[in-house]
């Protein structure tokens, strides 16, 4: 079993690999695939996969915040 990961894209979805399993609010689950983009600016016309809708319309670019050795 892979370590699941997930990335986030600048400007861009979620990236999602590994050996996970995708679940709507009521119990459905979804297709399962070895890697797959979930949408982040809403306007995606295959939710709640990413299709590209938000290029040049979406401006995100989060990081996480860096631990300082003491």
């Amino acid at each position: 079993m892979s370590k699941v990961q997930i990335k986030i894209l600048d400007n861009g979805p979620f990236r999602v690999t590994g050996d996970v399993e995708l679940v709507d609010a009521e119990g459905n689950v979804y297709p399962a695939k070895p890697a797959f983009s979930l949408c982040r600016c809403g306007q995606s016309q295959n939710m709640p996969y990413c299709d590209a809708t938000h290029k040049g319309k979406f401006d995100s670019c989060v990081r996480a915040e860096k631990e300082l050795d003491l």
